[in-house]
């Protein structure tokens, strides 16, 4: 059976970051899928998909973007985040997932996913005991480790790593800086958001402490972690939550939201659990509190690129036999 991989999947986002570590790791052999077009459009499911569609192919791919005309493929649900999206977006992505991705998910027989808190929202979705689960993990660039002597901080910050979607709660955040006026904020967004956040902020009178970032590599951002007296995560839903996995890693603690399970599955006693996603004034007296405490946190282990690699590949191979 021939293993064929969509590499569609690049970019400065999760699952582009992800599909970078993973595909160069893989332990067996696979070709490029060479097709057109982008993996996140749902008409994209429908398409001719060459190759894909002989008898002995298997398709492996990164991300959600299901092919119905391939054989079989195997999936990376990192999430269903998309399920939860506001108005029609909400009834659009039902679909899609209830639709062509159910379906190759079930026809595949294994779905892969990123997380504890990820498997368990699967297996109640996908409807199927003869659909097997397998978690992966995730893994952490080799960038993403602590500072070498002591910390000094001349002018101190938060950093926050994100977009400004309803689901990363980053307004609870503008809205504390108003009441925490020792705290300065460093946020790497997308570039095509930063005017609208922008405006965010300055509605809310903090525009001035607030420095927005974009476009950066591993090691940019690892120091931008390294020089932050914490990271802050106030998102309501994760499938698994990479920003804290990296700023752990570099021995910065977090503070995030007690009721994101993936992400408090990931920091444990590494951070702060704010136990409430909403109240701006909570979470000005926990960034106000880790500003002042510049504390360092000791790195995990685990959560190796290798090991997650390899495990598709095992899964995989399980599929050719």
């Amino acid at each position: 059976m021939t293993v064929l991989v969509d590499d569609r999947y690049r970019g400065a986002h999760g699952i582009g970051r992800y599909a970078a570590e993973v595909l160069p790791r893989l332990t067996l052999p696979w070709e490029p899928l060479h097709l057109g077009g982008t993996p996140f459009s749902a008409v994209d499911a429908f398409r001719s998909v060459g190759a894909a569609a002989a008898p002995d192919a298997l398709v492996y791919s990164p991300g959600y973007g299901a092919l119905l005309r391939a054989r079989r493929q195997l999936l990376t649900l990192h999430d269903l985040i998309q399920l939860s999206s506001p108005g029609l977006g909400r009834w659009k992505f039902a679909a899609y997932y209830s639709g062509p991705v159910r379906d190759v998910v079930r026809r595949a027989g294994v779905v892969l996913t990123v997380s504890e808190t990820s498997a368990r929202a699967l297996r109640s979705w996908v409807h199927d005991d003869d659909v097997e689960i397998v978690n992966a993990g995730n893994g952490c660039s080799d960038s993403f480790r602590p500072r070498t002597g002591e910390l000094h901080q001349s002018d101190p910050y938060v950093l926050f790593v994100g977009n400004g979607r309803a689901h990363k709660n980053l307004d609870v955040v503008l809205d504390a800086l108003a009441s925490a006026p020792d705290v300065r904020l460093v946020a790497v967004v997308p570039q095509r958001e930063i005017t609208d956040l922008e405006a965010r902020a300055t509605h809310r009178g903090v525009a001035t402490r607030v420095r927005w970032v974009s476009g950066v590599d591993d090691e940019s951002l690892a120091d931008l972690y390294r020089g932050a007296s914490a990271t802050v995560m106030p998102s309501t839903l994760e499938g698994f939550g990479l920003p804290a996995l990296e700023s752990i890693r570099c021995g910065t603690p977090v503070v995030y939201w007690a009721g994101c399970e993936s992400v408090a599955e990931i920091v444990g006693d590494r951070g702060h659990a704010v136990t409430s996603p909403g109240d701006a004034q909570e979470w000005a007296h926990a960034l106000t509190g880790a500003v002042a405490a510049r504390r360092r946190v000791s790195p995990p282990e685990g959560y190796d690129w290798n090991r997650t690699a390899g495990i598709i590949s095992e899964t995989i191979t399980r599929l050719l036999d």
